[in-house]
């Protein structure tokens, strides 16, 4: 009876640490101030790219920027969609709007002026990219940014779109 329980155990283990990680449910706010729940989050069966950024974020700016030169090319090749999180906080999220469009990024940006939604997915330094399969799973993650890092992030995007399954 003990060896049941101990493989019951062992196996409910390795099924759960091989599970991927699901957009939490939290309340943003679209760029233009509306509620926003992040589970609605989706990109009909294609992969997504959330970035957590803030205008006073050097890195963070690079990152979207570079991202930004490629992102056509991205959306044709993989069917991607780039969604970008501001985590500004409510005294700077003002600025974002124009940040953002002066800088011509044609993202989805949200904002998340509380910190909810970084806290549920345990950010703690930005910039911080997940990479997201069709499924809604969160299948990569990075944080920081030197330049060239989205050339990793491209090659993975472009397995992520296959199908093909990424290691850590």
């Amino acid at each position: 009876m003990k060896k049941i329980v101990f493989s019951l155990l062992f196996i409910s283990i390795a099924i759960l640490a091989n599970a991927q990680s699901k957009i939490p449910s939290v309340e943003i706010k679209k760029i233009a101030g509306e509620n926003f729940n992040t589970s609605m989050l989706s990109n009909d069966g294609k992969p997504m790219i959330i970035s957590f950024w803030a205008t006073w974020c050097k890195p963070c700016v690079q990152e979207l920027t570079a991202i930004s030169e490629v992102y056509e090319e991205w959306q044709k090749e993989t069917g991607v969609k780039v969604i970008a999180i501001s985590t500004d906080d409510s005294r700077n999220s003002a600025r974002v709007t124009p940040f953002v469009n002066a800088r011509n990024w044609t993202y989805d940006v949200y904002l998340d002026p509380n910190g909810d939604f970084k806290r549920a997915l345990n950010v703690n330094n930005i910039p911080h990219t997940f990479l997201i399969n069709g499924k809604g799973e969160i299948v990569w993650q990075h944080n920081s940014y030197t330049p060239g890092d989205e050339e990793e992030l491209y090659e993975l995007l472009k397995k992520v779109a296959k199908g093909e399954s990424i290691k850590e």
